[in-house]
């Protein structure tokens, strides 16, 4: 298959993705809790002075609202434009919203176009095209000095082995940090394990990959 071939069923399989999302998020009026990631704020909340963020799969808005609260300048980028509506009205009604930065266009277009930032997550952002894709991505658009955080759900993760297609574009952080030189970057690479109470009592076990890299100053 030629690249010009391999860009075509990439941007085929973006297409159906983001079309996939739309038709999630308009079954109800909200998806997801509203509060930050937890790995966010443990990784994020240390940093001292904040700067300029990308926050890649923002979905309704919750973490581009805590980290606009917290003195970033958030550019904050969904494939759902249902999702990107939302997170702009999450944001308006905190009080927020001028300090951040919403669209849905493409994320290569993103990261080529603006950036670069001081802080790049990307928190369960599970796209078609890979981890490793995912890593590499996001890689160039971190400053020197910068921070790459991506979380993913870990093959193992309870949650993920009940959602096939959702276990299918899982990946553990150890096997997507080959993609960072270690010349350039200082790199973490985890399994994370974390639990959380459901709405009837019953305790969640949550495994995550936890890909934290430095980029060198």
């Amino acid at each position: 298959m030629t690249e010009k071939a391999d860009r075509t069923v990439a941007g085929a399989a973006a297409d159906d993705e983001r079309r996939a999302w739309d038709r999630r998020y308009r079954e109800r009026d909200r998806i997801w809790t509203g509060h930050p990631n937890t790995p966010l704020i443990d990784e994020v909340e240390p940093i001292v002075t904040p700067g300029s963020a990308l926050d890649v799969g923002c979905g309704e808005g919750a973490d581009a609202v805590w980290l606009a609260r917290n003195g970033w300048l958030v550019t904050a980028v969904d494939l759902s434009p249902v999702a990107v509506e939302r997170a702009l009205s999450h944001a308006e009604t905190a009080g927020v919203a001028q300090h951040v930065t919403f669209t849905d266009e493409d994320l290569e277009t993103v990261v080529g176009s603006r950036g670069p930032w001081n802080l790049v997550t990307s928190m369960y952002t599970h796209p078609a095209q890979g981890g490793r894709w995912l890593v590499e991505t996001l890689a160039p658009a971190v400053a020197p000095g910068g921070m790459l955080l991506v979380v993913a759900h870990h093959p193992t993760d309870p949650h993920a082995a009940e959602h096939p297609s959702l276990l299918a574009k899982t990946f553990a952080a150890e096997d997507v940090a080959g993609a960072l030189d270690r010349s350039v970057w200082e790199v973490s690479a985890t399994l994370r394990e974390r639990t959380t109470r459901e709405p009837n009592g019953r305790e969640r076990l949550w495994r995550d990959s936890v890909l934290v890299a430095r980029r060198h100053g």
